[in-house]
């Protein structure tokens, strides 16, 4: 069950970019749904989901029914006169609410895929009423007293240690959600929620409208001076989909943006462009977010008081490797100071570019990415369209599978005849490699197009379990690179590759995943641990190993040169300041937004303003997500007063490959068995810290971390800020 109210709670996917988090339910109608959506999955490899038969108008009624059928299942749990026991309590809600998941998972797919006008309706009608069938089942005073019995003789009734897990956290979350408020407190906290999930839904909509129509039109060859052809072909694409056949169109997503900023000579485009990407939700229009985000922060604020907690951070953490807000806040601050002095550095490099070519200019946002690229191939004769020819979409898929094979024993194997939502999508049947057993399904959705949100991201159709059989995972990654034309190979950046890498990394921990219980299986972690895996795979790409066999010219094919090879080693620290404050500034200002003392107050605009200012924010960069279009943080409660864990995470990883470095390598079979059986088999089955601990022999230090972004190590080695032993969570 605790499966159920996470999904109800927020999107079952895991993010670089935005989750929106109260997904919805379904109004009463009077049509039959269609009883394909509410029917157990059929087909091959343990049942698929029917995505081939999926119609928009049966979402809602699907929902609806699906919702009535879990219901029937809590109150039965509930009204049982036998004496609460795991078996007919914590285990009956594991298996409670089976048709929800899955029409859940699908509706969530058309949310963050297919989202249509039609579908975007039906999102808005239904998302308030399924925050309040959350609300309905934690609030169900038997249901919680039954839960409460078990908890409270958890220790003493020969439970595994992973059903006491379960048992702990089913009764942790009823609480943490309001099952021990009187009635007043219960409804306030309902109505919250519902509020909540409307907002959350209009905020996400919102700014993928603004990514969809605001494209600069490039009506000229000389508006294309120093784009490189991929990007040329691709603009030509975006600009015939809006009916501007022998333009070019620079659409408002990062897949765009980035490159165009990195190579376009003319600063005025750059600069348009710009604006156009940094504003998203920040027009004053009928689209403005602010407003939005004005509610959202009073809602959440008046609830965690309701729950007990000082702040929303203080309610949202509680749970997390970090547990506190102010533990999170020092490791931000701790990187904090050594990467705006990397900044400074960095600036001071392309200042001396600009003058020398006398551009007359001060460095601007604009800038940055288009200098530092000049500074790059100076300092390391390293040029990134030189190494996108050897990073072909395919090759590099191939090189991840075989990563994964060398690390995990796992062998990926095209299917077809699977049902898939678009012609786009493609699908991997998952193996062992020694015994042959089936382990999962890997699906693959790589392309942007229109209703697709924005990012790269990672769901689960389906959580390994062996309740009552062994049942395997279904996985998705999915991505937003821009299609070449029929024929044509998709070459990406090196930034692209490891985004690439990193999302396979959360499939990787679902695949690997061997537990009991659905509620407690692959990434249902805590947030700030859930990114380690998929981060700590990004160090993969970069290996020889990985780049004399997969790094191959789309052409000649011929191996990636050894001397790129090198100069790519060479610049690994290179722009870091960059990356880290920009990421940076956007964790601060979310833990600083949800940690404020009067949240009823705020507004939005003034405050990421002034908090910028407050912390010495470098006037070149802007927060890698500004706050109007904060979709991690203002689409959902997912990674709200959590954006943080991307750094958490970071500091885990960082010490988890020094492992493999420490010993005979980054293939060291020996390590990567112990990270399959640790860190990555036991899903929420133990304490992540405990998990850390049975890897590592010991907490993880910084110095790992700032090692590898190339910043000094503190003189105290973990500066007190290194994600050390956090409070035991109970079983």
């Amino acid at each position: 069950m605790t499966r159920i109210l996470a999904a109800l709670s927020a999107a079952s996917f895991l993010a670089c970019a935005s989750a929106p988090a109260k997904k919805p339910a379904a109004p009463p109608s009077p049509a039959m749904p269609d009883t394909t959506l509410l029917s157990r999955w059929t087909g091959p490899y343990g049942g698929v989901p029917p995505f081939d038969r999926v119609r928009v108008q049966d979402l809602a009624p699907a929902l609806d029914a699906a919702m009535a059928s879990c219901r029937r299942d809590v109150q039965a749990i509930a009204a049982d006169p036998v004496p609460p026991t795991f078996e007919n309590t914590l285990a009956a809600l594991e298996r409670a609410g089976r048709g929800l998941e899955n029409v859940q998972t699908i509706f969530g797919v058309w949310a963050s895929t297919m989202s249509s006008p039609e579908f975007q309706a039906v999102e808005r009608e239904v998302a308030p009423k399924l925050a309040a069938f959350s609300d309905e089942i934690t609030q169900n005073e038997r249901l919680f007293r039954r839960i409460e019995a078990v908890y409270e003789a958890r220790e003493r009734s020969g439970l595994t240690p992973e059903q006491q897990r379960l048992v702990w956290l089913q009764y942790t979350t009823f609480v943490r959600e309001g099952a021990k408020l009187d009635a007043a407190g219960k409804a306030r906290v309902a109505a919250v929620n519902q509020r909540l999930a409307t907002l959350y839904t209009q905020f996400g909509q919102n700014v993928l409208k603004d990514e969809e129509e605001y494209a600069v039109i490039l009506p000229s060859e000389a508006d294309l001076a120093g784009l490189p052809a991929s990007l040329r072909a691709a603009a030509s694409a975006a600009a015939e989909e809006r009916a501007q056949q022998g333009k070019w169109a620079i659409g408002n997503t990062r897949s765009f943006v980035e490159p165009f900023l990195t190579y376009s000579t003319r600063r005025d485009l750059r600069e348009q462009v710009w604006r156009n990407f940094v504003s998203r939700g920040d027009h004053r229009d009928a689209r403005d977010t602010n407003a939005i985000i004005a509610e959202i922060l009073k809602l959440r604020a008046e609830r965690a008081r309701l729950l007990g907690y000082p702040t929303h951070a203080h309610w949202r953490l509680e749970h997390s490797m970090a547990k506190t807000p102010e533990r999170a806040m020092a490791l931000l601050e701790a990187v904090w100071t050594p990467a705006v002095a990397r900044v400074r550095e960095e600036v001071a490099e392309m200042q001396a570019v600009a003058d020398r070519e006398k551009a007359g200019f001060r460095i601007a946002p604009w800038d940055y990415r288009f200098y530092a690229e000049k500074v790059r191939k100076a300092k390391y004769d390293l040029d990134d369209e030189a190494v996108k020819p050897y990073l072909e979409l395919e090759h590099l898929r191939e090189g991840m599978f075989w990563v994964a094979g060398e690390l995990l024993g796992l062998s990926f194997a095209p299917v077809s005849g699977v049902p898939v939502y678009h012609p786009d999508v493609r699908v991997w049947e998952v193996t062992d490699r020694k015994s042959g057993k089936h382990v999962g399904l890997w699906y693959f959705d790589p392309y942007a197009r229109k209703g697709k949100r924005s990012g790269a991201w990672m769901n689960a159709y389906r959580r390994q379990e062996r309740m009552d059989g062994e049942v395997t995972t279904i996985v998705s990654n999915n991505a937003n690179f821009v299609k070449g034309a029929p024929g044509e190979p998709v070459l990406v950046s090196w930034t692209d590759a490891e985004t690439l890498f990193h999302e396979f990394g959360h499939a990787l921990h679902g695949l690997a995943s061997d537990v009991t219980y659905p509620s407690l299986s692959g990434t249902q972690v805590a947030r700030d641990y859930v990114e380690m895996p998929s981060q700590l795979l990004e160090h993969w790409l970069p290996t020889p190993e990985v780049l004399t066999r997969f790094a191959r010219h789309y052409r000649t094919g011929e191996p990636i040169p050894p001397a790129l090879v090198e100069r790519i080693e060479k610049a690994s620290t290179f722009n870091q300041g960059f990356k880290t404050v920009e990421y940076l500034a956007s964790a601060l200002v979310d833990l600083k937004l949800h940690t404020a003392p009067d949240a009823s107050k705020i507004d939005p605009v003034a405050f990421e303003k002034d908090t910028l200012a407050a912390i010495g924010m470098p006037a070149e960069i802007v927060m890698r997500h500004r706050t109007p279009q904060f979709q991690h943080v203002f689409a959902g409660d997912g990674y709200s007063a959590g954006y943080y864990s991307y750094l958490w995470a970071d500091t885990l990883t960082a010490d988890v490959y020094e492992a493999f470095t420490e010993g005979k390598g980054p293939y060291d079979a020996e390590v990567a068995a112990r990270l399959r059986k640790d860190l990555l088999a036991p899903g929420n089955t133990v304490d992540p810290g405990e998990a850390y601990r049975a890897f590592r022999g010991r907490d993880a230090k910084i110095d790992a971390l700032m090692r590898m972004r190339g910043f000094p190590v503190p003189a105290t080695g973990t500066a007190g800020s290194a994600p050390a032993a956090p409070a035991k969570s109970g079983r």
